[in-house]
């Protein structure tokens, strides 16, 4: 571009403040501020989920560029967006590892609840991307059996590596959804998960939900837990959000506000990427090494004497309960949790002593470093 850009920025977006400032004319605004009218000036917009980028919106701005601080999309039309011109991206991946985070952390406290050995159990995961392959890495090294299932990579790729969603029903112990959210073409998404997916399960699993909300049917997914055809669900993506249904959170074993992704690492790769989309548009450099989080209060992690030291690791990074806790005591804050959400770092953050030489290898594939 010639002249200065202007940009509207979710003020919610970590880390950026200062960086765009030498290239740009930027104005922060919280989500629920981003409207057509703050935006009819805008060159560029920086966005999260909660800006719905459509005709709504966009209609009388002079927007030509949308980047998102995140791996969905669904948040932006994407035909008005190509029809009147207007680019965008989004961040694939870069919470992936987080995601992850939040699922080993989630399984370890499932199966101290339930007493069943991860190993001894087969998982189902549904949509194998970025974060499903690491929630199948993470699996495997648990020594987990692992039934991947994606009909896009399947049909693109060979079926010899995947599995057909009604084998992953009769099979598996524990089913985790990582799809994105679509609702046409060939292998639509919109509540993948209804009353004849439930019907269908053989072994009462476990369900896991961090990919979006509207994959799984909130009501056939009430009455599956009733009915005892799933024995636990653990949530962080819910339909309505940030009016999530009550009586769903009540059943739920973990319940937490859509921050599974929401590691500082994950949102600071995210930053980073959309910096460096802004900058090729715009044909400038702006470095991004400054783009970092801050360590972890105690990054050193002792596991002398524990008796389950992977749990104490992983915890100690992170403990989906903590979240748990605070969505239960005020789920009308949905948003503002997430909003306020605590710094919270990955495995490759801390340092690790004395770990066994049985519990070494784990740790150390899961990026821990070890002392």
């Amino acid at each position: 571009m010639t002249t200065i850009p202007y940009i509207i920025a979710d003020s919610k977006i970590p880390y950026l403040k200062g960086v765009l400032e030498p290239y740009a004319r930027i104005d922060y605004l919280p989500p629920e501020q981003i409207d057509a009218r703050a935006v009819r000036d805008a060159d560029i917009l920086l966005i999260r989920t909660r800006t719905k980028c459509n005709r709504a919106l966009l209609d009388k701005s002079r927007c030509r560029y949308i980047a998102t601080a995140t791996i969905g999309y669904d948040h932006i039309d994407t035909d008005y967006c190509r029809e009147q011109g207007i680019e965008w991206i989004n961040c694939p991946g870069c919470n992936a590892a987080s995601v992850g985070q939040y699922i080993l952390s989630s399984l370890l406290a499932w199966s101290k609840s339930s007493r069943k050995p991860l190993r001894q159990c087969t998982i189902g995961i549904v949509g194998v991307g970025h974060v499903g392959r690491i929630v199948a890495r993470y699996a495997r090294l648990l020594g987990m059996r692992v039934l991947l299932n994606d009909p896009p990579r399947e049909e693109a790729e060979s079926a010899a590596e995947f599995t057909p969603l009604e084998e992953v029903c009769h099979e598996a112990d524990i089913i985790t959804f990582h799809t994105p959210l679509t609702r046409g073409g060939k292998y639509p998404t919109f509540h993948l998960a209804d009353a004849r997916f439930f019907d269908s399960l053989a072994k009462a699993p476990l369900l896991i939900n961090t990919a979006r909300g509207e994959v799984i049917e909130t009501e056939a997914l009430k009455y599956a837990l009733k009915q005892q055809q799933i024995s636990a669900v653990i949530l962080d993506c819910w339909e309505n959000e940030p009016h999530i249904d009550k009586e769903l959170l009540s059943q739920a074993l973990i319940a937490t506000p859509h921050i599974a992704g929401y590691s500082a690492d994950g949102k600071s790769t995210a930053t980073r990427m959309i910096v460096e989309a802004v900058g090729r548009w715009i044909g400038l450099h702006i470095p991004t090494q400054g783009i970092t989080p801050p360590t972890p209060a105690q990054p050193l992690i002792d596991l002398a004497g524990v008796s389950t030291p992977l749990q104490k690791a992983v915890w100690d990074t992170y403990n989906p309960f903590d979240d748990d806790l605070r969505l239960r005591k005020s789920p009308e804050t949905f948003e503002m949790q997430r909003g306020l959400y605590p710094l919270r770092r990955e495995f490759g953050a801390y340092r690790i002593r004395e770990a066994s030489e049985s519990d070494r290898p784990v740790l150390e594939k899961l990026g821990f470093t070890l002392e």
